[in-house]
């Protein structure tokens, strides 16, 4: 019954029409976590007072997936389907292009119901010939009758170079028309990864996600995990004003209670990297370079960045490159300060977590300790 209405309700004029209401309220509403926070605040890395480096030697490239970055940063996958999103992913995607990033996009279930939307996520493969690019399809998609065709379509409807299956059951459950259809969600997850050519990472989007799940997803064969954790943007935040725009008071009431709800970043970071060897996506409330450099020496590969990269696009490519770019400046400062010249330095730097976050850690069972008896290589 489950698939069976998820075909049925899952109409190309209403996923449009959500993706408009989407990237409206991202935009224009106050759609980030209230009484919790991504943890960052916990966390502190040790100043060197003699850092035996020069700011200008600082390297910040690394490798991900095989593919080399200019420095550790991806901007999260946001948008696509609608007629904004179009100039919002081809300055995103003109900016990393210049700069040597990567880039996702938002969820193209819009336009595989929908082919004369597939421009609106092409253009980020027309701007960014040879950046690293994200499909990216919602778990409960997986279930849709032939899957995995479609999910290639995707694939190469970007040429993308990984496939990110997103896991939204916070969204879905406040969601009015929103999808709770998760069962067999892991089966089909390692399916794909059987069929497709392309890595595949599973990402959350806000909830964080923990280590029982991150080794469900390791034995399913991803690639990746981007943890997505809360503090940032809060889809039950989304879903509550649309609900209010509606007038539907369940869905309202239950967004506005469930706003805070999930796995902060800096723990789940932390979860997912000490229970699997997968390389992690720090995403989730990451808005400085300091956040960023933080995630590295918590063993993140890149770190993910998505509302503030979607408003500097809003008012254009300019605004993204800048930010950006500053945030590739401020990472090699920070680098400076810790003595670290490189990110494979910059992964082995103590750190010291304290707070809610070193509580939250030991009563899961892992040691917040560890990273403060390392040493600087």
């Amino acid at each position: 019954m489950g698939q069976g209405l998820l075909r049925g309700e899952g109409t190309a004029k209403r996923t449009a029409n959500r993706k408009e209401d989407h990237l409206r309220i991202c935009l224009e509403k106050d759609v980030e976590a209230k009484k919790i926070t991504a943890g960052f605040e916990d966390v502190f890395l040790i100043h060197k007072a003699l850092p035996e480096i020069n700011l200008e030697d600082i390297r910040t490239e690394t490798f991900f997936l095989n593919h080399k970055f200019s420095a550790p940063i991806i901007v999260e996958g946001m948008t696509g389907g609608t007629e904004k999103s179009v100039t919002i992913n081809a300055a995103i995607a003109q900016a990393v292009e210049e700069l040597g990033l990567g880039m996702g996009v938002g969820s193209q279930r819009a336009a595989l119901e929908d082919p004369s939307l597939e421009r609106t996520y092409k253009i980020v493969r027309e701007k960014a010939p040879k950046a690293f690019l994200v499909s990216n399809i919602g778990g409960p998609q997986l279930l849709m009758e032939d899957s995995i065709s479609k999910i290639k379509r995707a694939v190469e409807m970007i040429e993308a170079d990984a496939l990110a299956i997103h896991l939204n059951p916070l969204q879905e459950v406040v969601q009015p028309e929103g999808e709770k259809f998760y069962a067999g969600i892991i089966d089909r997850i390692r399916r794909v990864t059987e069929r497709l050519d392309v890595p595949i990472i599973v990402k959350e989007t806000g909830g964080g996600i923990s280590a029982e799940v991150a080794g469900m997803l390791e034995d399913a064969g991803v690639a990746c995990i981007d943890v997505a954790g809360a503090g940032g943007t809060s889809w039950a935040a989304v879903e509550y004003y649309r609900a209010v725009e509606q007038g539907i008071a369940f869905s309202r009431d239950l967004g506005l209670m469930l706003w805070d709800w999930g796995i902060p970043t800096v723990i789940s970071l932390i979860e997912v990297t000490r229970s699997t060897s997968l390389p992690v996506i720090a995403s989730g409330g990451v808005r400085s370079s300091l956040d960023i450099a933080k995630s590295i020496a918590l063993g993140a590969s890149l770190a993910g960045i998505a509302r503030p990269v979607l408003l500097s696009a809003s008012r254009g490519y300019e605004d993204v490159k800048r930010m950006l770019s500053s945030l590739i400046a401020q990472l090699r400062s920070v680098m400076f300060l810790v003595g670290a010249d490189s990110i494979e330095r910059l992964r082995k730097a103590p750190l010291v977590i304290l707070g809610r976050t070193a509580e939250w850690l030991r009563a899961r069972g892992f040691n917040p300790d560890e990273y403060a008896r390392r040493s600087w290589a």
